[in-house]
């Protein structure tokens, strides 16, 4: 079943299928280590669930709401 990363919920793990973003935005997600079969937790959502931090591959990284929402996970 494939959904946004922006839908999973805290604490859960998430493997990223593709990356919807183009551009200066995709390499950026690219170099955070956002690449297909990664594994992503979900480690809390900030006030309104605008940001979200997220551990990928050993690093915490915060995303917003419409650069999670173009990432499809597993």
């Amino acid at each position: 079943m494939m959904r946004k990363l922006c839908e999973v919920e805290i604490g859960a793990m998430a493997k990223v299928e593709n990356i919807l973003a183009k551009d200066i935005l995709k390499e950026r997600l690219l170099a955070l280590g956002l690449t297909k079969g990664s594994f992503v937790e979900v480690l809390r959502k900030g006030p309104k669930d605008n940001l979200t931090v997220y551990k990928i591959r050993g690093a915490m990284i915060a995303l917003r709401k419409e650069e999670s929402s173009l990432i499809n996970v597993n």
